[in-house]
């Protein structure tokens, strides 16, 4: 039975990846930063070929020392990095545990872990993505692009620009890591927009879903009456369809060498105050009529349009099949209907 080891297992797209391993026959090695946390997965799992080992802090120098010596570790899948605004400082809090812990484990990899043959890392659209470009209608983002943004601005921008630059700075880390080290394993990345689709990871209560979420957790909280907020980056894609690009990622050998920008195509928190309407009529009272309701700049499509993306490479690679927005709306919901507010 071929041994992954999956980081940050209790992560909302890791909870999938991990479903996904164990569905597929793959014996499991995950590593997650809290006890708690790994009683939630064993108690998931019971009788499952399935080890859960702690890993309190991913950033702290070899910090996957220990785990990378479980024998016959043939893939490893690397979820784990904050996607998170709580943060007071950028870079002891965001950039460097995000780029120290892509370092760290493909760093253990090489040293404990001969056998390994292909790393996955979880990136995000936030390394393409070009800020001055988010206004470009005639810009097609694809795996060519890389975030101009530096280091330095990570440190100094917005919390937004923070968090893209310490995406962009990990997975360049992971790509330098394999160019200049010439390891026995390659590399591909996947690199999602917004990440919708429902929770598959232990919930207490809605305050801890995963920030992508978090927006139609508060539509259907009734949040949106008086406004549907901002949307974002108008790109995304459903989790499920970020967990199939992992181990197609993983197990087809012409992925080996490159990135996937994994996305399903446009949507707007309008567009999803619609599908949400339209399909959960007993949430009437909660929902806003996406019709007649105020929409803040952005809460909408731009009236001149938006930029372009080209999602050929994970279509035709992967051989990815996209859930469409609204079958995804419909899934979030009924999974976040099943948690505490």
């Amino acid at each position: 039975m071929t041994k992954v080891l999956l980081t940050g297992g209790s992560g909302f797209i890791a909870a999938h990846v991990l479903e996904l391993l164990l569905k597929r026959g793959y014996e499991v090695v995950t590593t997650v930063r809290s006890e708690s946390k790994a009683s939630a997965i064993r108690a998931k799992y019971p009788g499952a070929k399935l080890s859960v080992s702690i890993v309190p802090d991913i950033a702290a120098p070899g910090a996957f020392d220990d785990v990378m010596k479980t024998p016959g570790l043939e893939y490893v899948q690397h979820t784990a990095s904050p996607f998170h605004f709580n943060w007071t400082d950028a870079r002891t809090e965001l950039l460097d545990p995000a780029i120290n812990g892509t370092k760290s484990i493909l760093t253990a990899v090489k040293q404990y872990a001969p056998s390994v043959k292909r790393i996955v890392v979880t990136s995000s659209f936030a390394s393409i993505i070009s800020e001055a470009d988010l206004s470009n209608t005639a810009k097609v983002f694809s795996e060519a692009d890389w975030n101009p943004s530096t280091y330095e601005d990570g440190l100094t921008g917005t919390p937004a620009t923070s968090y893209r630059v310490s995406k962009k700075e990990a997975e360049k880390a992971a790509w330098d890591f394999v160019a200049n080290e010439k390891p026995n394993f390659d590399l591909a990345t996947i690199c999602p927009p917004m990440v919708f689709g429902p929770v598959a990871h232990h919930l207490d209560s809605l305050a801890g879903i995963n920030t992508s979420n978090s927006r139609i957790a508060d539509l259907i909280q009734g949040k949106w009456l008086a406004e549907i907020p901002t949307s974002g980056v108008f790109l995304w894609v459903d989790v499920r369809d970020v967990a199939r690009a992992h181990l197609e990622a993983m197990e087809r050998a012409e992925a080996g060498g490159k990135r996937f920008f994994t996305s399903a195509g446009y949507y707007s928190n309008r567009e999803i105050a619609r599908a949400v309407r339209k399909n959960f009529p007993d949430l009437a009272d909660k929902l806003p009529d996406p019709e007649t309701v105020k929409i803040a700049p952005g809460g909408d499509f731009p009236e001149g349009g938006t930029y372009k993306y080209d999602n050929s490479r994970a279509t035709k690679v992967l051989g990815i099949d996209w859930i469409p927005l609204e079958q995804s709306c419909i899934d979030t919901v009924k999974s976040l209907q099943q948690i505490a507010a």
